[in-house]
This record gives C-alpha cells, structure tokens and sequence, in this order.
C-alpha cells in the first residue's frame, strides 16, 4: 500500500551492461586488411624484376666468350688463305676471319669500327704485327690478342701488339661512355615517372600531354649538356665533340622518359616497373659497355643495339673515339624509340573519353 499522493514505485530499472569488445579478428582476416590483392601483386612483381635484374646482369657478364671476333689478315697471297682458316677454324666460331690489301687499310677499318683487330704479317721477319683499337672494349682487344698469339705460336712466330685508336688517359677502362649513357637513361625514366606520380600517369588531355613532353625536352636538354661538362671538361674522362656529346645526351633522355611515359599512359603505376624491367634489367647488360658484342652470350648480343642503351653507348664512343663514324643506325634507333613514346602518349590521352561521355554512359 502506498500513501495517498504518493505514486506506486515501478519495477527497479535493469543495471546498464557494459559495452563488449569487439570480437578480435583472426590473422587471416587482418592479413586481407594490411595486403591487398593489389599490393600482392606488386610485391610479386617487384620480385620479378628482381630475379630478372640479377639473372640478365650475370647472364650477361658472368663467362664472355668471343664470338665473330671480327679479325682482318693483311699477309702475301700465298699465306693470307691458310691464316684465315687457321682464324676461322678457332672453336664455337670464335672468329670472323677476312682480309684486307695493306696495313693502312686495315687500320682504317678499325677506325671505322667494322673490325677488331688486323694480323699484319710481315714476309722478311718471323715478328708480325697485331692492330688493335682498345677504345671499341678492352676486352675484345685482349680476346683478339689471345687468339693472334696462340696462332702465331702454333707457327713459330711472334707478335707484336700496336693500338691505333687508344682510350683516353681518364678512361682507363672504357667504360666512361658507357656509365655516361647508363646515368642519361636513369634520369630520362625517374623524371617521366616522377612527373606522373606527381600530376597523374596519364595526362587529363593533350594540351597537359604537350606540356608534359615540353618539359620532358628541357630536362633532356640541361641532362645533355650537364652530363657532357661533367664527362668532358670536369673529370676529362671522355674526348670527342662536346656539343656533339650534349645532343645525344639529350636524345637519349627524350627517348627514354617519352617511351616511359607512353608506359605509364598504358599501364598505370605498373608502366613504372615495365620501364624498369626494359631499360635496367634488359638494356643495361646488353648495352656493350662491360663488354662489346662480340663477347656477350647471343641473347643479350643480339638486343643490345636496339636498346636505348646500347644505341647511346655504341654513339658516344663513336663521338669520343672514332669521329663520329657509324651514328646513323644508332641515331635512327633512339630517334624510334622517342617517336613511339610521344605517339603512343598523344594516342592514349586522345583516345580517353571525354568527362561529359562518360556521364553520358554512365546515365
């Protein structure tokens, strides 16, 4: 009973619960969370190109062996047939062997860069000479000089080595002209694909397109000039024309960043990777500059000239050491490569639907 005007107290109030905790998730379910199938994919891509970079570099380098050495015999009539065989008979076809009518000729050859190496045999004297040109790869000049040497010993002579186009004194190895293009082909991929990050892989339409490839072609032109007063007149590394070098530089550049933006335009974030997997993993090794053609496996020998980085490397030595004979399959080669980058670009951003069509589509 309750007095009157008091109310009838109600049932007593349930006591509030404490809030649960969130169920944990298992670690299958927080591995989903933190690697998307995106991610994954990339991770394994990366890997990829890993195992690509180190079977192509060791691939390449890791057992060269002449093949076609390109080696001349300047010799009388009656003995120049049997040291031809005698070149040619050299195991795996180690040797190309050919004749030339004199010393001089040969020589000029060798400038030229259609031969290695000449055997000059002298008829009144058991001592012949061996020309060589060590600026075309030291390697293949010592290849040439150990096949010349056996041969001549086989017969009871002995040889003389004389090199008529010589490295330059700050290019002891040769391999200046080679790192020199190795550095234009860094900077042509990283600026394109920094430009592409920063403003979108594809560019919104052509006008950005002509801006983007615009700016490309000032980068190739400073990365041109700075890489040739770096290689020619800080560390006197490289002779040769300067003016000549810079404007390769800033063609191959131009090449490499408008082929890498064409990538990039095509395959997103991925482009970057197949940049990289087309002018590291694949153009670098096969580029010449450890060791000429002649002596890489026949893989990396026969793609290497079609490469940017093969092509820039076989120019700048061209313009360092053999007065600029030779440029025209080289120059045409990177002059292809730019031309595809900037068509393939303009091809994609014109071939985007428009904003309003795709409303369209979309309603």
């Amino acid at each position: 009973m309750t007095a009157p005007g008091q109310q009838e107290p109600g049932p007593a109030a349930a006591p509030e619960r404490a809030a649960e905790p969130a169920p944990k998730k298992g670690f299958t379910a927080e591995l989903k969370g933190a690697v998307t199938p995106r991610a994954a994919l990339l991770v394994i891509g990366v890997l990829l190109l890993q195992l690509g970079f180190v079977t192509s570099y060791v691939g390449a380098l890791h057992q060269p062996k002449p093949h076609e050495l390109s080696i001349a015999v300047v010799a009388p009539p009656q003995v120049a047939p049997q040291l031809v065989q005698g070149l040619e008979s050299i195991p795996d076809e180690a040797v190309k062997a050919s004749t030339a009518p004199d010393a001089e000729s040969a020589t000029q050859q060798l400038k030229d860069q259609k031969i290695y190496a000449a055997l000059v045999v002298n008829p009144t004297s058991t001592e012949d000479v061996l020309l060589i040109a060590n600026a075309r790869g030291p390697s293949a000049a010592r290849a040439a000089e150990t096949i010349v040497t056996g041969l001549e010993k086989s017969q009871g002579r002995t040889v003389v080595v004389q090199d008529v186009v010589p490295l330059a004194e700050g290019d002891a190895n040769g391999l200046s002209s080679f790192y020199l293009v190795i550095g234009w082909c860094v900077g042509g991929y990283l600026v394109a694909s920094i430009l592409g990050v920063s403003a979108g892989a594809k560019p919104a339409n052509a006008h950005r397109a002509l801006i983007r490839l615009g700016t490309l072609a000032l980068y190739s032109l400073a990365a041109g000039v700075g890489g040739a007063l770096i290689v020619q007149t800080v560390l006197d590394a490289l002779p040769g024309s300067f003016w000549a070098m810079s404007a390769l530089g800033a063609l191959v550049v131009f090449a490499v960043g408008a082929f890498t933006m064409a990538l990039q335009c095509l395959f997103d974030i991925i482009g970057i990777g197949i940049a990289v997997l087309v002018f590291v993993v694949l153009g670098n090794p096969s580029a010449g500059g450890v060791f000429p053609p002649p002596m890489m496996p026949p893989f990396w020998r026969a793609i290497g000239a079609w490469f940017p980085n093969g092509a820039g490397t076989d120019a700048a030595r061209s313009i360092a050491y053999f007065d600029s004979t030779n440029l025209t399959q080289p120059l045409l080669v990177l002059l292809v490569w730019a031309l595809v980058g900037v068509g393939v670009t303009f091809a994609a951003v014109l071939g985007r639907p428009s904003r309003l069509s795709r409303q369209l589509v979309e309603d």
